[in-house]
């Protein structure tokens, strides 16, 4: 595969699609994400690259119109994480879980194809999903708590590993008395 598709973000805050020699707006690049079209938006003057901050841009109008994905809660969680030694985590376990999302949702897909063929198009899958809704959503929070358990459990496992390995140690644990 080659390299990505380049977009120059100029001053005027126009964007420039190299590969089609034309100005493009956001919504063209919402489609090429949409699409699975590989692509990196850079700045035309700096060459930093913006890919990002586009997405970032996108992602907010999306949530300023229409049905947000994201609540209020969740959005101030995530703002939490900023700073905190959990940070690279999270960002690791959010990617994981959308990505597991969507393997879930490519299966579901292929499946369906294979019941009903090709005439169970988008418009089809949107209705049944419309009515799947809380079987769905029984199934994600199901997933959830499975994963908040091993979570847990390895939580568990590792301050148990630390807690031998540092036993070796002539430690006084903080609370104890050096007499008990």
């Amino acid at each position: 595969m080659g390299s990505p598709r380049l977009i120059k973000k100029y001053p005027n805050r126009r964007l420039y699609d190299t590969q089609a020699s034309a100005y493009i707006t956001m919504v063209d690049v919402k489609q090429l994400v949409l699409s699975g079209e590989e692509f990196a938006v850079v700045d035309a003057k700096s060459g930093e690259d913006l890919t990002r901050t586009i997405l970032l841009q996108i992602i907010l109008e999306e949530e300023s119109g229409g049905i947000p994905m994201f609540s209020t809660p969740v959005l101030m969680q995530i703002i939490r994480f900023y700073g905190n030694a959990m940070q690279g985590v999270m960002g690791s376990y959010l990617e994981k879980n959308i990505q597991a999302f969507m393997e879930i949702q490519e299966r579901m897909t292929e499946q369906s194809k294979g019941v009903y063929g090709a005439q169970f198009g988008p418009e089809a899958w949107a209705q049944f999903m419309s009515v799947q809704a809380p079987v769905m959503q029984t199934v994600m929070n199901s997933y959830i708590d499975q994963s908040k358990n091993l979570f847990v459990q390895m939580q568990d496992q590792m301050q148990d590993q630390t807690r031998q390995m540092f036993s070796v140690f002539p430690f006084v644990p903080p609370g104890k008395d050096k007499k008990d």
